[in-house]
C-alpha cells in the first residue's frame, strides 16, 4: 500500500543519522531539509511506516498503479471541471456562463486558462483531429485588459510577511513577488518558529465554507480550480494530475468503504451526518480516555487485537451493541489511523493528490498556505467535511503536547504516511527520493493542523469575482428574454421598482428592514448606523422576539438577493459596508443548522 520501500528494518537513514547501515551496506545521505522537523520526530515516521507494514492491511490492499493523464486529456479534463468545456466543444451547454466567468478573470488567471486551450489545440493539431477550438487572442482580450489584478494592487493591504491579503488574487501576488525578485528557497520552521499568519479585518465579512448556497459554491469551486492553477503557473511549477481510479470498492461496512458510502449509510441512521459515525466514535473514545496520555496516536495498539476489534465493529457497530468501555485508547488510534488509509480513495483525492505533494515547491510559507486554502476548497464535500474534523481532533492533541508528549511535529509525522501511503501510490524511488517525501508529507501535514482556522475561508477575491459572475448571467438574463415575455417583466420591474424604491428610501432614512419569516416577529425595522454590524441586527432581533426556544447561537443573519443568492454573515460584518458592496441586498434572521 505505501509508496515507500523500507527494506531494512533498522530503518536506514534515522538510525545511524546518515552513516553507512551496517545491515544492509547502504550509504545514506542526509537531505538538505533535514532542518525542518528533527531527526527523533522522523524516526517516528520510519516506525509508523514499519507499523503500518507490519500490521499487514497492505497484503489485502488491491495494488493499483496511477497514470498521468495523456497529452491534451489533463487540459481537456481542466477545462471541463472549470465549466469552460464550450472553449473545445461547440456543443457544450454552458457557452453562456462561460462567457460569463471568463468575464471576471484576473490576468494570471486568463493566462493560466489560456496556457490550457494552446496545450490543447497543440495536441489535436498532433493528432490531425479535427477541432474548433477559438482563437485564445479573442478569448482573452476583454479580461486581461479589465480585470487586472482584481480590487486593489498586489502590493496594497497586506505588506507583512505574515498578513494574508485575501482582496487580491494569490497568483497576482505570486507574480508581484515574482517580478519584485524576492527570490528565496522554501523555508520550514520548528512548532515554535512557525509564523502566526493573520487575515486584516475586511470590513464586508469574512466568508467561511458552508456560508455561501450551493449555486454559488459551484462557482466558487471552478474560480479556485482556475486560481490555484494560475497560482501554481506563476511560480514555475508543473503540477501532473493523475486520472481517476478504478478499484473495487465494497458497498457497506466500515473500513475500505468510500466515504459517500459511509455518509450515505449514516445519514439514513442520522439526517445531516457530514463526518462519518465511526470516525467520530473513534475519535471520541480516545478523547474520552484522556488526551494527557503519552504518546497517543504515537503508540499503537496490539496488532492482532485490533484486527479482531476490526472485525467486531463491523458486525456490532451499527447495531449499537459495541463495547466501547472495553477499547483500549491505543487500539483506538490504530483503528482511527486504519479507517484512513483503508479509505479505497484518498481523503485528499486522486485529482488533488499530485498539488498537495507539490505545496512545499513554492517559495514561501505565505504561498503555500495560499495553495492548500485554495486546494481544501476544492475537495468535494464528505473529504472537506472529513478532514476538518480530524485536523481539529489533531489540535486538540497538541493542546496536551506538554503531558502527552505529542507536539505539532510528532502528530505531524505519525499521520502522514497514514494520510499519504494510499493505494496507486506506489512507486520505487530511491532512498534520498523516500527521505524527501517523508520530510515533505509530514511538513504538508503541520501546515494543515497549524492553520487550519485560515484554510476553510473564502477568499473576498473569489466571493468579488461570483458576485461579478451572477451580474453577468443577470444582465444577460435580461438582455435575451424572449419579446413575448417583454410585458410582463417590464410590470414585474416596476413593481420591483416600487419596492427598491420603497426599500432604499428607508434606508436613505437611517433604516434597513430585516425579515424572519421562520419566527414570530417576522419583519422589523433596524436603525443603520456607520457602526451597526450584523452581530448588533441579530441583538436587536432577540429583544423583540417572544420565542424562548430562540438561541443566539442558533441565528445567522443572511445577505440574500442583488449579486449575491445567499451568504450567511459574520458577526463582524458592517452592514453599511456591505450595501455599498451589493445595493440591491435584502436581509434575513435563519436558524442554521450546526
Amino acid at each position: 500500500m505505501a509508496f515507500l520501500d523500507i527494506d531494512c528494518m533498522c530503518l536506514h537513514w534515522a538510525l545511524f543519522g546518515g552513516q553507512r547501515c551496517t545491515r544492509c551496506k547502504t550509504p545514506y545521505q542526509r537531505c538538505s531539509s533535514q532542518d525542518s522537523l528533527d531527526e527523533q520526530a522522523m524516526v517516528d515516521y520510519f516506525k509508523e511506516v514499519e507499523i503500518i507494514q507490519r500490521s499487514g492491511d497492505a497484503e489485502t490492499q488491491e495494488e493499483v498503479q496511477l497514470k498521468v493523464a495523456d497529452e491534451g486529456e489533463q487540459e481537456e479534463a481542466w477545462l471541463m471541471e472549470a465549466g469552460l468545456a464550450t472553449l473545445f466543444d461547440e456543443s457544450a451547454s454552458d457557452g453562456e456562463d462561460s462567457i460569463a466567468l471568463l468575464s471576471t478573470l484576473t490576468r494570471t488567471q486568463a493566462a493560466a486558462v489560456e496556457r490550457r486551450v494552446e496545450t490543447l489545440k497543440q495536441t489535436l493539431r498532433k493528432r490531425n483531429k479535427p477541432y474548433s477550438v477559438p482563437d485564445v487572442r479573442e478569448i482573452f482580450k476583454p479580461a486581461s485588459q479589465s480585470n487586472g489584478a482584481g480590487p486593489g494592487t498586489p502590493g496594497g493591504g497586506a505588506d507583512a510577511e505574515t498578513d494574508i491579503n485575501l482582496e487580491v488574487s494569490f497568483s497576482e501576488q505570486a507574480l508581484t513577488y515574482k517580478e519584485g525578485l524576492k527570490v528565496t528557497q522554501p523555508q520550514n520552521e520548528a512548532d515554535d518558529r512557525l509564523p502566526d499568519f493573520r487575515v486584516s479585518q475586511d470590513k464586508t465579512g469574512q466568508t467561511r465554507v458552508g456560508d455561501l448556497s450551493a449555486e454559488d459554491m459551484k462557482k466558487v469551486r471552478r474560480l479556485v480550480l482556475i486560481e490555484m492553477s494560475a497560482l501554481f503557473d506563476t511560480c514555475g511549477i508543473e503540477v501532473k494530475a493523475h486520472k481517476a481510479l478504478k478499484v473495487r470498492v465494497r458497498e457497506s461496512g466500515l473500513f475500505g468503504v468510500s466515504l459517500s458510502t459511509l455518509l450515505e449509510q449514516d445519514q439514513r441512521r442520522i439526517p445531516g451526518t457530514k463526518v462519518p459515525l465511526i470516525l467520530q466514535h473513534l475519535m471520541s473514545h480516545i478523547e474520552e480516555q484522556g488526551l494527557d496520555t503519552e504518546g497517543v496516536l504515537r503508540i499503537p495498539g496490539a496488532a492482532t487485537r485490533v484486527k479482531a476489534v476490526c472485525h467486531e465493529l463491523e458486525h456490532k457497530f451499527y447495531e449499537g451493541v459495541f463495547p466501547w468501555q472495553s477499547l483500549k485508547q491505543h487500539d483506538a488510534a490504530s483503528l482511527l489511523k486504519l479507517f484512513i488509509r483503508e479509505l479505497p480513495y484518498p481523503l485528499l483525492t486522486v485529482e488533488y493528490f499530485s498539488a498537495f505533494t507539490s505545496v512545499l515547491k513554492l517559495p514561501t510559507k505565505k504561498q503555500q498556505l495560499q495553495a492548500l486554502n485554495l486546494l481544501v476548497l476544492l475537495l468535494p464535500e464528505p473529504n472537506r467535511d472529513t478532514l476538518k474534523a480530524l485536523l481539529e481532533f489533531f489540535q486538540r492533541v497538541t493542546d496536551h503536547k506538554d503531558r502527552n508528549k505529542m507536539t505539532l511535529n510528532n502528530v505531524a509525522v505519525v499521520m502522514a504516511p497514514n494520510i499519504f501511503m494510499c493505494k496507486g501510490f506506489r512507486s520505487k524511488i530511491s532512498e534520498q527520493q523516500e527521505f524527501a517525501m517523508a520530510t515533505g508529507t509530514a511538513n504538508i501535514v503541520r501546515l494543515l493542523v497549524r492553520y487550519q482556522n485560515l484554510l476553510w475561508t473564502i477568499p473576498k477575491f473569489v466571493l468579488n469575482q461570483v458576485r461579478k459572475h451572477n451580474m453577468e448571467n443577470q444582465r444577460k438574463m435580461h438582455r435575451d428574454r424572449a419579446v413575448k415575455k417583454l410585458l410582463k417583466k417590464m410590470a414585474y420591474d416596476r413593481e420591483r421598482a416600487s419596492d427598491k424604491q420603497e426599500k432604499n428610501t428607508e434606508a436613505e432614512g437611517g433604516f434597513i428592514r430585516v425579515q424572519a419569516p421562520q419566527f414570530s416577529k417576522v419583519s422589523m425595522a433596524v436603525q443603520l448606523t456607520e457602526d451597526l454590524k450584523a452581530s448588533d441586527v441579530l441583538t436587536h432581533f432577540l429583544s423583540q422576539e417572544r420565542s424562548p426556544s430562540v438561541k443566539r447561537e442558533d441565528l445567522c443573519l443572511y445577505e440574500m438577493g442583488g449579486n449575491i443568492k445567499e451568504r450567511c454573515l459574520d458577526e463582524e460584518t458592517y452592514i453599511t459596508a456591505l450595501l455599498e458592496l451589493n445595493p440591491s441586498a435584502e436581509w434575513v434572521i435563519k436558524s442554521v443548522q450546526h
